[in-house]
Formats: structure tokens, C-alpha cells, sequence
């Protein structure tokens, strides 16, 4: 049986957050409407602040797509301490939509969407850490980032 927290489980597993970033657009990265945390689409953001990029099938295979879709899943982990001061205030996640920048003949993208997945079930157990998804493929995403990922949470009382 698992005990420790989500934060302790994030040091245990010597993961560094890279920045939350900033919204660049009129919308809100995060909201809470009474025990429901929704996150904004976030991008794979790395430590110094740049963006991973490149279409999948095309500029980066799919294992290189998978990783692009966990330091999406870090990126989001971010946004939720830099507003929320832990991750612990989490109960459990609700819902994952991804969306894979990929070619037209692309057919793995709940394969990608792992990344993000397999890491929140590491952080908040599989029971709480593995909610309903979507994986969809995109012509384009913003920046051509290669995956762009929302979520929804439910908060602790």
C-alpha cells in the first residue's frame, strides 16, 4: 500500500518542475469552481522556459512524442503548486485531453498521450491518478509543439 503524498512521491522520484508559465492569450491557465480544479491546454515546457517542438511522424518520432506529453503532465503539475502550493491538495484526476501535433497518417495518440497519463498515475496512484481521456490528432498545435494537454481535478474538501 502506497503512503506517501503526491509531493513526496514528485521528490522520491527526483523530478524537477520546469517554470508555470504565463498565459499568452485572453484565457485563465487555471481555474477552481467549487471542488474542480480545470487547467487550460498546457505545452511541453522546459526548464529554461522554451518549448519542446516539432510534428510527430515528421520531426520527432513517437517516443520522443511520449516524452513531449510527460513534460506536458510536469508542466501542469507546475501551474497546479504555483496556485494551489501542492500537489496534495488533489484528490484525484478527472479528465485528460490530449492533442498530438502529428502527421495525417499518425495513429498513436493514446500511445503520446501516456506520457501525461503514466505520470500522474506515478504521482497520485493509479486510482486517483488515472481518470476518463481523450488522445486526438491535430494538423497543427500553437508553436508546433508537438502535444497540448487540458485537464480536470477534483480538489480535497
Amino acid at each position: 500500500m502506497q503512503t506517501n503524498t503526491a509531493e513526496e512521491r514528485l521528490n522520491i522520484m527526483g523530478l524537477a518542475l520546469p517554470p508555470a508559465p504565463d498565459p499568452v492569450g485572453v484565457y485563465k491557465p487555471f481555474l477552481i469552481e467549487g471542488n474542480y480544479l480545470y487547467l487550460s491546454g498546457h505545452g511541453p515546457v522546459l526548464p529554461d522556459r522554451s518549448l519542446i517542438t516539432g510534428r510527430i511522424g515528421l520531426d520527432l518520432d513517437i517516443e520522443q512524442g511520449k516524452l513531449a506529453a510527460r513534460q506536458v503532465g510536469l508542466t501542469m503539475l507546475s501551474t497546479i503548486v504555483r496556485h494551489l502550493g501542492s500537489l496534495d491538495r488533489i484528490k484525484r484526476v478527472i479528465k485528460v485531453l490530449g492533442m498530438v501535433n502529428c502527421t495525417s497518417d499518425f495513429e498513436r495518440h493514446p500511445y503520446v498521450i501516456n506520457g501525461c497519463s503514466e505520470l500522474f498515475a506515478e504521482i497520485w496512484g493509479k486510482d486517483s491518478g488515472v481518470g476518463v481521456r481523450s488522445a486526438v490528432g491535430f494538423g497543427s498545435l500553437p508553436g508546433n509543439i508537438p502535444v497540448e494537454i487540458e485537464a480536470m481535478f477534483l480538489l480535497h474538501d
